[in-house]
């Protein structure tokens, strides 16, 4: 067995060297996440640089790579929190966000990955319970809801949004009320809709006796106009037209002419 020459040792060596070298130095970076670089012998994290994107990246192999998922993401939180009149209401509420692309290493470096648990969590805690306390248990089953998720997603955009958070939405899934306060304003509402619909039936039934009250009127009026004009030169020319039509009729009949009342005539028999 021939032995290997003796520069095939180094070549070896410095060929295991670099494959550890590029072991330790490639990271790839998978899609919808980013990388921040810490640099262990230069300024630390990297802020000043836009930070790395999906796919491969050869770094120094003393350096490190955080990689940061940075599309949006949900949480779903269950609150409890209190009323405007010091009930304790159950809160359940999905919240979309993701960390700022631009800021990326900023938010590493002042909020570190756990960001979510430092930042975001207290704020949407904190919005929750400020938002709710200005509103009564009712308004809170009904009419509020809407109002509340908005108010809730401005105030916690506002603190987490400077320091590096996108905050996206924030949906209010379910307000949990004491038993004994729903069903207190389930029975309110309930009295309410009866009485909606009484005021409904009483105003219908009115605007039905005023429309029989104007057509009575109005038929009242036409008979009383009718009367007025009938005088009895009127009616006389209308008893002469309508004898005239009879006396052409074929059949037999006797006029009398002169001796009805009024000088109408007379038609006797009409066999």
């Amino acid at each position: 067995m021939e032995k290997l020459p003796k520069i095939a040792f180094p070549i070896i060596i410095g060929a295991i060297v670099l494959i550890v070298l590029l072991t330790k130095s490639a990271v790839t970076i998978g899609s919808g996440q980013a990388g921040v670089l810490f640099k262990t012998f230069g300024e630390g994290v990297v802020i000043d640089e836009p930070a790395l994107g999906e796919g491969f990246h050869i770094v120094a192999p003393w350096n490190k790579v955080f990689i940061y998922e940075v599309r949006q993401q949900e949480m779903l939180e269950k609150m409890n929190v209190l009323s405007s009149n010091g009930l304790d209401i159950k809160l359940e509420a999905s919240i979309w966000f993701q960390p700022n692309f631009v800021d990326l290493g900023k938010l590493h470096q002042e909020k570190s990955e756990m960001y979510v648990e430092r930042v975001l969590l207290p704020a949407i805690r904190s919005a929750a319970r400020s938002v709710v306390g200005r509103y009564t248990p009712e308004q809170l089953y009904s009419s509020k809801r809407d109002a509340i998720q908005q108010e809730i997603f401005e105030e916690t955009k506002k603190i987490v949004e400077p320091q590096y958070i996108q905050l996206n939405e924030v949906l209010v899934r379910d307000v949990t009320l004491p038993s004994t306060i729903k069903d207190a304003i389930e029975r309110k509402l309930k009295q309410e809709q009866e009485s909606l619909e009484y005021e409904f039936r009483l105003v219908t039934a009115s605007k039905e006796a005023e429309k029989v009250i104007i057509e009575a009127e109005g038929k009242a009026e036409s008979n009383r106009i009718l009367s007025a004009s009938l005088t009895d030169k009127i009616l006389q020319d209308k008893g002469i037209d309508a004898t005239m039509k009879l006396a052409e009729s074929p059949n037999s009949k006797v006029i009398v002419i002169g001796s009805g009342d009024s000088g109408l005539p007379i038609i006797l028999g009409n066999q």
